[in-house]
């Protein structure tokens, strides 16, 4: 479809629009996308809703539990290590 193209719908009742489904095959937005909206100084911008909701590093360090003291690297490395022999181990 070339950008000029000018494609138009209606605001229902409810507040609906319905997207021309050229576009909605184009951005393989299917029923149900979660849909962002923006307000442009050039109009009304719509962009697929993240999948998860944004997090900071606090948010999410230290939520799992863990037993024991914390790992040296060496001891880190070690764990590594034989892991990998064990799976690559031949019978």
């Amino acid at each position: 479809m070339a950008s000029a193209e000018k494609l138009t719908t209606t605001v229902s009742t409810k507040g609906q629009v319905i997207l021309p489904s050229a576009i909605r095959q184009r951005r393989e937005w299917n029923a149900g996308t979660r849909l962002t909206v923006e307000e442009t100084p050039d109009g009304v911008l719509l962009k697929p809703a993240p999948a998860f909701a944004e997090t900071r590093p606090g948010d999410v360090f230290g939520v799992l539990p863990s037993k024991g003291g914390s790992k040296t690297i060496a001891e880190m490395d070690a764990g590594i290590l034989a892991e990998a022999k064990r799976r690559h181990a031949r019978d």
